[in-house]
């Protein structure tokens, strides 16, 4: 079994929560409660969709993936004294 490495894209809903797509994977969409949460259906998802291509025959799609990745970190303001 080999390791596969995918580009996600979080988008802020205004309800709350963040609706989960993958370039590489069209149709591959998922929703999550807060950011952890939706990285999680998101594993899940890419884990159902590539399950789906090798039943079908389909080969795995490869993302190339460079070094550095952009990522968001979050944190709370420091206090105002």
């Amino acid at each position: 079994m080999s390791k596969h490495a995918y580009r996600v894209h979080l988008e802020p809903e205004p309800e709350g929560g963040f609706t989960v797509t993958l370039p590489l994977l069209p149709g591959c969409i998922s929703w999550g409660e807060d950011y952890d949460h939706a990285m999680a259906m998101a594993r899940e998802a890419i884990e159902l969709y590539l399950e789906v291509l090798v039943e079908d025959g389909k080969p795995i799609p490869v993302e190339k993936i460079s070094v550095p990745v952009d990522t968001v970190i979050e944190i709370e303001s420091p206090a105002v004294a």
